[in-house]
């Protein structure tokens, strides 16, 4: 059988189904699932039989993965498209899970000197744009037994996947009709550009300071906000509180044949 056709018979398939016993588990072993609406509960759990369907787990550094934890991490990447759909976690297919902070080394280009030094860097969550979704465990079972302290992983670096989805990490993802370029950055660069002000000048900010790196490090780590605690987001970027809220309810367009084979 020819790729496309594997890849076409696959985008239709049916996707295996989560026992209810497995799934009442998983709403228990989380509020954050656990105080979803009913209505959302079923989606959310169609996503995730899509999502273990199409994308495959990994662990890596001595981790033993178990069914009920993909199942999890399954959710919580299932959560920020909950409203957009399946197809934006399109273009990529593997979560590699390590037990903890996991170590990558990378290039670092002063610009104004030019001078290129390498370092490492532990991470506990990393997106690259068509590449794998790797996660620390430890860091994951964290944000499931306290999602409202502001800290979610996957939520982070799902936003970061949207991001990508546009051809460009900018912090400005795939925007639904119901909201405008110029909108989304009229709100975000202005709130950005102040929260990196505050990090330089040295003053503590109720954000996370690692939301200053970049654009695309603030849209990730108010998506984190979003989802685990809106009400210090809402307190201290309103604006960007409520275009997330806009952004990540938006409906979601119509399935079509390429959005289900572009999951591949």
């Amino acid at each position: 059988m020819t790729n496309w056709l594997r890849r076409l018979r696959d985008a239709f398939a049916p996707a295996p189904r989560i026992e209810d016993s497995d799934w009442h588990a998983l709403l228990r072993r989380s509020a954050l699932f656990e105080r979803l609406p009913d209505g959302d509960r079923t989606a959310l759990r169609t996503l995730c039989e899509r999502f273990l369907a199409r994308k495959t787990f990994s662990a890596a550094g001595g981790h033993e993965l178990v069914a009920a934890d993909c199942l999890a991490i399954a959710a919580l990447a299932c959560l920020p498209v909950l409203h957009l759909g399946f197809e934006h976690l399109a273009g990529w297919r593997e979560v590699i899970v390590y037990p903890g902070e996991f170590r990558v080394r990378r290039e670092h280009h002063d610009e104004r000197s030019g001078v290129v030094t390498e370092g490492d860097d532990d991470l506990i969550g990393e997106a690259w744009e068509r590449g794998p979704l790797i996660l620390s465990w430890a860091d994951v079972a964290t944000d499931l037994a306290h999602p409202f302290d502001g800290f979610n992983v996957v939520a982070h670096e799902i936003a970061h996947k949207l991001d990508a989805l546009d051809g460009a990490m900018n912090g400005t993802p795939r925007l639904p009709p119901t909201i405008a370029r110029s909108e989304w950055i009229g709100a975000m660069q202005p709130a950005y550009d102040a929260l990196a002000r505050a990090v330089q000048r040295g003053r503590d900010t109720a954000i996370d300071p690692y939301a200053a790196e970049s654009v695309d490090e603030y849209f990730a780590v108010v998506s984190e906000l979003h989802f685990s605690d809106p009400v210090l987001l809402a307190r201290e970027a309103p604006a960007v509180a409520d275009l997330l809220r806009r952004f990540y309810a938006a409906p979601a367009p119509a399935t079509s044949v390429a959005g289900l084979r572009s999951d591949r």
